[in-house]
């Protein structure tokens, strides 16, 4: 693992108007760090148009094998050789090979940071030194585009989505109770767990236990809070410690996933069941006769690791519906979520732009899309690609939102991102601190800015 679970399944931003897309993007393209206004090659990248164009990324396996069948048709079409590379451990290579003037032409970052720090070293190509912002900004899910600013910006475009407000129950079993499967607001959702806890089961489906990553799930519940108590212009400003970790907002965060997690009866085994059950199998008890838990708040990677007989009729023995707002909270609905950025490194070559526009068009991932397991950040994706019901009404949700916001760890430093973040959801989960005490460890552990 990298910095997130994502990378186990290898598998931001209050929106502008889409007049002003442009404007926020490229105030004067010709100052900005690495633009063809300054001559566009950046270090590593090859001047020549030779015909192959190196991608490196940090999907393998079956992924990988999508992704060739993906590409296959347009290497055809452009006579444009790509070859991808896959490597377990991105982060550092892309960084080696980067500080060896080796680059990739392309890369496909797991997580923005590692875009934004070789922005800042003026390393990696502005989009709009290759594409038109505009039109790219209209057709993916709003507010996707600003997870790869830098400065006014944009260095990263997304290539694969990851949705994570999503509230996953056992079909069969949860509608012969008559439980509600479209709760409009939090108060609502809680309503349905009271009821299933008065008919004698724990509501909730919850598990950290993530051997040295333990307690990243917990992060993902407060991101959530974040953004539905309090929007997207406090969570933007959280995430980038323009406001200090422990703010009385992130506190009030803590206490209102408290009521949840930590209240009598909630979740299934308690505390301890939820910090000793493996992530990946938290909803496993939900598909038993009868379940022992029904609701799993989980992105849409979740279904990889349920019983292969669910997986086999997943339509059938799943259903969805999205974490709600929170009254008096954030008007509208948000989401969170996460995805791959493909970064230019070679601006010099046009065979390399040209992929590039590929790989974040709504044209690409349709047999990626087919094999499952793959998500488009573009609204206008043919909803046809995907291979059941459950996948087109995740891209649903996510193309319905009001606003998409990323991961709030993965664009925090490592340090508090993947480090105190984590291990602070896991003290304050045995009880060992509070939720002040917790905000204030993790405030006093963010490097010096």
């Amino acid at each position: 693992m990298a910095r997130r679970p994502t990378l186990f399944i290898t598998a931001g931003l209050t929106a502008v108007a889409l007049g002003c897309a442009g404007c926020l993007q490229d105030p004067d393209a010709a100052s900005g760090s690495g633009g063809e206004g300054m001559g566009g090659f950046v270090d590593g990248g090859s001047p020549d148009d030779d015909g192959v164009v190196e991608l490196l990324g940090a999907f393998g396996g079956s992924e990988a094998d999508a992704f060739n069948k993906t590409i296959a048709s347009f290497e055809d079409e452009s006579g444009i050789d790509i070859q991808y590379v896959a490597d377990s451990d991105f982060t550092t290579t892309i960084q080696q090979r980067v500080g060896a003037n080796d680059a990739p032409d392309i890369g496909l970052f797991p997580q923005p940071g590692g875009v934004l720090d070789l922005a800042a070293d003026n390393k990696v190509q502005p989009i709009d030194t290759f594409l038109d912002y505009d039109s790219l900004d209209q057709t993916l899910i709003e507010g996707f585009l600003d997870a790869g600013r830098y400065e006014g910006r944009v260095y990263g475009a997304p290539m694969r989505l990851t949705v994570k407000s999503l509230v996953w129950y056992p079909k069969p079993a949860y509608g012969d109770a008559g439980y509600s499967t479209d709760p409009a607001t939090m108060g609502e959702l809680t309503g349905v767990a009271d009821q299933i806890k008065a008919d004698g089961t724990a509501p909730w489906c919850i598990g950290w236990q993530a051997d040295q990553a333990t307690g990243w799930v917990g992060t993902d519940w407060i991101e959530e809070y974040m953004l539905r108590l309090h929007g997207p212009k406090v969570y933007d400003q959280w995430t980038a410690h323009e406001i200090p970790f422990n703010d009385p907002r992130v506190v009030e965060a803590f206490d209102e996933f408290a009521k949840v997690v930590k209240g009598k009866g909630n979740v299934l085994g308690g505390a301890n069941g939820v910090l000793n059950t493996p992530f990946e199998d938290a909803m496993t008890p939900a598909f038993k006769d009868p379940p022992g838990c029904y609701l799993h708040r989980q992105a849409n990677f979740a279904s990889a690791f349920y019983p292969s007989n669910v997986q086999k009729n997943l339509d059938d023995r799943v259903g969805i519906y999205v974490l709600p707002p929170i009254e008096g909270g954030f008007k509208g609905q948000p989401i969170l979520g996460g995805g791959d950025l493909a970064a230019l490194f070679n601006g010099n070559d046009d065979e390399s732009k040209e992929v590039m526009r590929f790989l974040t068009s709504d044209e690409f991932g349709d047999k990626w899309a087919q094999a499952g397991g793959w998500l488009s950040p573009h609204t206008t994706f043919d909803m046809d690609n995907y291979p059941n019901q459950t996948t087109k009404d995740i891209a649903t949700i996510a193309v319905e939102a009001d606003v998409f916001r990323y991961d709030g760890s993965d664009l925090m430093p490592n340090a508090v991102g993947g480090g105190s973040f984590w291990s602070g959801m896991v003290q304050w989960m045995g009880g060992d601190k509070s939720s002040k005490q917790v905000t204030d460890d993790i405030e006093a552990s963010w490097p010096n800015d």
